[in-house]
């Protein structure tokens, strides 16, 4: 997970920082170019994505070299809605340099993620946090997240199995991030499909 420059070119300051997956989060991806003259359209994972208006600098990962990550300087980010905006980067001058860069990934640095409330949380913040459900007290550690289109789903080793929890409010409550405790309202019975799988079996299914 190296991240690299294209020799440096002029367009980039020199001073632009290394970065690696593991220092970053994924704020997006570009979906195409948008006209002639190097803008391209890109997706981002936000909630508002005026955030980002006066975004300097992004690292993008190709689709080609999805692990490896290259700064790019950004001459201006113009919201189009919620999630969509249309990005110019520095030295992207023509639709034939805009399109390979079609599908890469945009990553920002976690030093950049916005302040959360007290109770919130980062995932990355949570992994090897204690799991505590509000009844049975703690039940074993965050072990990842998985991001499905549907929803995204918590992870946690309970009793050498891992067991997966939607990440919705209704389940996660809060984060304890003094403590490194992350509490959850567990639905009854998930527990004992996960250690007992045999035992929920429909007994009219081949």
């Amino acid at each position: 997970m190296t991240c690299f420059f294209k020799s440096l070119p002029s367009f980039l300051p020199l001073s632009t920082p290394y970065m690696t997956l593991d220092e970053c989060f994924e704020l997006g991806f570009i979906v195409k170019p948008h006209a002639l003259k190097g803008q391209m359209t890109a997706q981002l994972d936000v909630d508002d994505a005026a955030t980002y208006a006066k975004l300097k600098t992004v690292y993008l990962a190709l689709a080609t070299a999805p692990t490896k990550l290259t700064a790019y300087q950004v001459e201006r980010v113009n919201p189009q809605g919620a999630q969509r905006v249309l990005i110019k980067l520095k030295g992207i001058e023509r639709i034939e340099e805009a399109e390979p860069l079609r599908g890469s990934k945009l990553w920002l640095p976690l030093s950049e993620l916005p302040e959360l409330g007290e109770a919130q949380f980062y995932f990355h913040d949570v992994i090897g946090f204690q799991v505590v459900d509000e009844k049975e007290g703690v039940l074993g550690v965050v072990e990842n997240f998985y991001e499905f289109p549907q929803q995204d789903v918590l992870a946690m080793r309970y009793q050498g199995q891992e067991v997966l929890l939607p990440v919705v409010d209704e389940l996660v409550s809060h984060a304890d991030m003094a403590a490194k405790q992350l509490f959850v309202n567990m639905p009854e019975g998930l527990l004992d499909i996960y250690m007992n799988p045999g035992a929920h079996k429909n007994p009219n299914a081949e």
